[in-house]
């Protein structure tokens, strides 16, 4: 994901330390019922679409941002899925460290074509849920929950 320019003025002071950041994921369905998916140019894996949310900006607004801004696919959003801190903190190549504290949104396709739509990402496309190509657990668990009628999940336990 690009550098949102808060970032890059908060790294300015604050190096390469540990920063926790709001992240936002979009589980977005077509009509037929399959997930868009992008394969990033960063680690040249498919993954779903997210990103960190500008401030001020609420986190649905951000998740049908940055699914338009990857993909140019135009989407609603229908519900959240769950919130969670990731795990794990991620280290990017130049060093920096951050941890996201997720929320996943499940959303409905609108509208647009579904295409590379920045340099953020390789390729883009639209994958039945029986057969997506090789996602991280934890994206799988994301498309798995939005697909219930489940109530928002959120874990109860520290990691």
């Amino acid at each position: 994901m690009a550098t949102p320019d808060f970032i890059r003025a908060l790294r300015a002071t604050a190096g390469h330390q540990l920063l926790l950041l709001p992240g936002v994921t979009a589980v977005v369905f077509d009509d037929a019922g399959r997930v868009l998916l992008a394969r990033r140019a960063d680690t040249r894996k498919w993954s779903l679409v997210g990103g960190i949310p500008e401030p001020g900006e609420q986190p649905a607004v951000t998740a049908v941002r940055e699914v338009y801004e990857e993909t140019a696919v135009e989407c609603v959003v229908e519900r959240v899925v769950l919130v969670e801190a990731q795990p794990e903190p991620v280290t990017y190549p130049n060093g920096d460290q951050c941890q996201f504290m997720d929320t996943t949104f499940r959303c409905r396709a609108v509208g647009g074509e579904a295409r590379v739509n920045d340099d953020e990402s390789l390729e883009v496309g639209w994958f039945p849920v029986d057969a997506l190509p090789p996602l991280r657990e934890p994206e799988l668990f994301r498309i798995k929950q939005a697909l219930t009628d489940d109530p928002t999940w959120f874990a109860t336990t520290a990691p």
